[in-house]
């Protein structure tokens, strides 16, 4: 097939532009390099079933394609605060953009959203059928409540114009191609401890997250798209948890050094527990995560030590 990945040259954008390259797919890659970067596609550029269009989805574009995958949107939250105006206008005219171009070519058309349309949960763990507990004017709602209207756009689509949609619900991941600055846990927490700075904790540390191996993450990507009992929402995500002290003792045992372990203030909104009910993942798609965090953040410190 023809494929279409918004936001390919980003962490997961780059890794699915791998796994459907190496599936035997064409893949068209459309970025505006904001937190993408070309050295996460720079090895598939010489690659002739590969094309990289630098462009903002914000902005109307046309393509061939048989399936689009929307990954366009900053993820973390100083690059999505740094500018939030855009960050909403990226998940919004960026899905209206992709449907309508979906519904020009009947292509089938998958969006990323993101385990923040639950908040701060006041159910645990968090299944597709929870509303959420969100601010909606708050420092993160230009991320949390522009992708919770995407996937409105992409419901409303569906219904009104037929649309084949997909929607996946993305809870914390971590792997290779991690952007060094992108503010997540996982990459600061290894990036001090390369450099052998004080490991950050924001609050007393007991907050928890749950952190899925992009490998597995993006396999159940695949596997959302291309069956076809199920619109969606599927949540995607590793239903292991561990308090942040947790990925910090264990980020020190893996990277070494005589960095200590630092307390400072939590930010607002930020939420006390994250972990997904992947039930429905578990019965539609057959998928769970297959990596253990200790082997992901081998292979991503190997990552990082080519970067810091």
């Amino acid at each position: 097939m023809r494929i279409l990945v918004t936001g390919g040259a980003g962490f997961l954008g780059s890794h699915l532009c791998d796994r459907l390259l190496k599936d035997g797919n064409e893949v068209v890659c459309l970025d505006n390099l904001f937190t993408g970067r070309k050295t996460n596609i720079a090895h598939l550029l010489t690659n002739p079933d590969f094309e990289f269009v630098r462009h903002d989805v914000i902005d109307p574009f046309k393509f061939e394609v048989e399936q689009i995958y929307n990954l366009a949107c900053p993820a973390s939250p100083p690059h999505y605060q740094f500018n939030p105006i855009k960050t909403t206008k990226t998940s919004v005219m960026g899905a209206i953009n992709c449907l309508g171009l979906a519904k020009r070519v009947k292509a089938r058309v998958f969006q990323a959203s993101t385990s923040e349309v639950y908040g701060d949960p006041a159910v645990h763990p968090q299944p597709e059928s929870y509303w959420g507990h969100v601010n909606p004017i708050g420092r993160r709602s230009c991320y949390d409540e522009g992708k919770r209207v995407a996937e409105t756009l992409f419901f409303d689509y569906y219904r009104e114009n037929k649309v084949d949609i997909r929607i996946v619900r993305i809870f914390n991941t971590y792997g290779p191609r991690m952007h060094p600055n992108d503010g997540r846990v996982v990459s600061n927490f290894i990036v001090q401890a390369l450099k052998g700075d004080d490991i950050t904790i924001y609050g007393d540390g007991l907050q928890t997250r749950s952190f899925c191996y992009v490998d597995d993450l993006i396999e159940g990507f695949v596997r959302l798209m291309n069956q076809t009992k199920s619109v969606g929402p599927v949540n995607i995500g590793n239903p292991g948890e561990f308090t942040m002290l947790q990925l910090a003792e264990l980020t020190l045992k893996l990277v070494g050094g005589s960095s200590k372990i630092v307390h400072k203030p939590l930010p607002s909104d930020d939420p006390k527990q994250r972990r997904p009910d992947i039930t429905l993942a578990r019965s539609l798609l057959n998928w769970e995560p297959t990596v253990e965090l200790e082997e992901g953040l081998k292979h991503t410190i190997s990552y990082f030590k080519t970067q810091v």
